[in-house]
């Protein structure tokens, strides 16, 4: 009975790790942000709540998406990149959506209050064309900016640099947004966390792991009690 129960569960644990293992696909990491202007509290938590970049592995090249999901727009995207990629293109998710290289202004504004300071790569930024705020990332809307990969970098490369903004280095990635048209006429500055967010199946097997701790647990009492 006992090793029964057990084959079952080792049974159960390997059918749900083929149910959520994801499709092959390129690999992505997707971050948050975290503010750095704190002009209002309520557009500061919105903003932390609903701005996400999801990096793409594309071999030579990686994207990097920009979703907002509140009803701010998006206006302005900066990168304080030490040589790990150089601009290849901008594309939106189309009507309702519009941006160019070269942000105005040059710098992400409130960059001076990160630590170290946030500072812009030259050439490494884009904002949304007139009407700034209509044509910014909205909700259900997307913006992507492609890099080239140089110097014989990776995405991993990519990756590594993106977990290291705070140590000062040449090889550090950060990435830098402006939203506006927060309730109030507010604006706030944001960049993005070190750490990824987990992915969705990884939520998933540990929902899983519990369960199967749970049921492991009870089969063991079951067990003893047959024993005795």
């Amino acid at each position: 009975m006992k090793q029964y129960s057990l084959r079952l569960v080792a049974g159960l644990f390997g059918a749900i790790a083929m149910a959520y293992q994801p499709l092959a696909s390129a690999a992505s990491t997707t971050y948050n942000f975290y503010n750095i202007s704190h002009n209002n509290l309520a557009a500061e938590t919105d903003g932390e709540a609903n701005l996400t970049v999801e990096v793409i592995d594309l071999g030579t090249q990686v994207q990097f998406k920009f979703t907002n999901n509140s009803v701010s727009s998006l206006t302005d995207v900066y990168f304080d990149d030490g040589t790990l990629l150089g601009i290849a293109s901008i594309s939106d998710s189309g009507a309702g959506v519009a941006f160019s290289q070269y942000a105005s202004p040059g710098n992400l504004p409130a960059g001076n209050n990160a630590s170290p300071s946030f500072q812009t790569t030259a050439g490494f930024s884009a904002d949304s064309d007139p009407a700034v705020s209509p044509n910014g990332v909205t909700q259900y809307e997307w913006m992507v900016i492609t890099f080239n990969l140089i110097n014989g970098k990776t995405y991993a490369d990519t990756i590594a640099a993106l977990a290291l903004p705070n140590s000062g280095g040449t090889n550090d990635l950060r990435i830098g947004v402006h939203v506006q048209s927060y309730v109030g006429g507010y604006s706030e500055s944001f960049i993005n966390n070190p750490v990824p967010v987990p992915e969705a199946e990884t939520y998933a097997m540990m929902l899983a792991g519990l369960g199967l701790v749970g049921f492991m647990g009870a089969v063991r009492k079951k067990s003893l009690q047959a024993a005795a």
